[in-house]
């Protein structure tokens, strides 16, 4: 068994499944910058918080899968990366305490402060995902088996423009979970911002996808030459038209497809983004072999994985599955 590319799967799979779980409450989050009213925000907070936390159960994983699995990657990535990841962790932790405390406070003005302090963290959080993102694709300079960069080598304009794109991608993963989950003049304000959300996404989308290729001649070969373009370029053919088909579906009062169509972007980024890397763990030099850990490690740590992944796809789809259905205001979930 090529025992590495197993575990990059495992890992890349756990990092997606975060992305998409947690993506769209983190868009919840950021959607309370739009909404005033106390009771659509906690129809709001409501309809995630059945699941919230455990959608961060995929970023442990991931995150320990490759402290444990691929060490190199781990030591290379981290002193690389320190500020942006530091960020985004200190973000969800209080976006956490946030979300519980706006629960327990009875004053107005209480709720508002915990309010504001959940958006910001949703925010940020997100935004320093993009950061990391941005970060690991731009490269990292290695040198032995050490990083060998600045503090602030990862802070450029094509970072920046990943968090941006983060923060607005995940902000219509919230619309459109919304538009499935709620109803009312909620749900109708939470389409016109998915139309608004879903252009400025997918033209994020083209700019990023545009940039990416020049960011190493690796990555403009795989994307741009022969027979490499025979597997990219379905990529953005499925992202035009999984926007033809949210659209549509928006226009049309759906309130499921909208938010199929928006985690298909993010899928089809995350397959876009493997094109662009695979075999790389860390751009532009370190393999996923060269940055495994022994065989007997990885071995012993497949047999847990092998037992833990099942257990969590069950209980993460069963609660979805008793959550079911729409979030209507009064009812309390927390």
């Amino acid at each position: 068994m090529d025992l590495p590319m197993i575990w990059a799967g495992l890992i890349a799979f756990a990092v997606l499944a975060y992305v998409v779980m947690d993506g769209f409450d983190l868009g919840v989050g950021i959607l309370f910058a739009l909404e005033p009213q106390d009771e659509d925000r906690d129809v709001m907070v409501n309809s995630i918080a059945p699941v919230w936390d455990g959608n961060e159960t995929w970023l442990v994983l991931g995150g320990g899968g490759l402290f444990a699995v691929f060490p190199l990657a781990y030591a290379v990535i981290m002193p690389a990366l320190y500020p942006a990841i530091i960020g985004m962790l200190l973000a969800l932790v209080f976006r956490g305490v946030a979300f519980e405390f706006r629960f327990r406070v009875a004053t107005t003005g209480g709720r508002r402060l915990w309010d504001l302090s959940f958006l910001l963290g949703s925010m940020l959080a997100a935004f320093c995902q993009g950061l990391t993102l941005g970060g690991l694709l731009q490269g990292i300079r290695v040198q032995g088996r050490a990083y060998a960069g600045g503090w602030w080598d990862w802070l450029t304009g094509f970072t920046l423009l990943c968090g941006v794109a983060v923060v607005v991608g995940y902000a219509l993963l919230g619309a459109a979970w919304l538009v499935w989950r709620t109803e009312g003049p909620l749900q109708q304000r939470c389409r016109g911002y998915a139309r608004v959300l879903g252009a400025a996404t997918l033209a994020l989308i083209g700019v990023v996808s545009l940039w990416t290729p020049l960011l190493h001649p690796r990555f403009a070969e795989r994307w741009f030459g022969w027979p490499g373009l025979a597997l990219t370029s379905p990529v953005p053919l499925l992202v035009l038209l999984l926007a033809w088909r949210g659209w549509r579906g928006l226009q049309r009062g759906e309130d499921l497809s909208p938010f199929l169509c928006a985690l298909g972007w993010f899928v089809l980024c995350f397959a876009g983004l493997g094109i662009s890397i695979f075999p790389l763990m860390v751009p532009p030099d370190i393999t996923i072999w060269q940055a495994a850990a022994p065989r007997d490690s990885q071995l012993f740590l497949l047999v847990g994985a092998a037992v833990l992944v099942p257990v969590i796809l069950g209980y993460t789809g069963y609660a979805y599955w008793v959550f079911r259905g729409k979030v209507r205001a009064g009812v309390r979930y927390h």
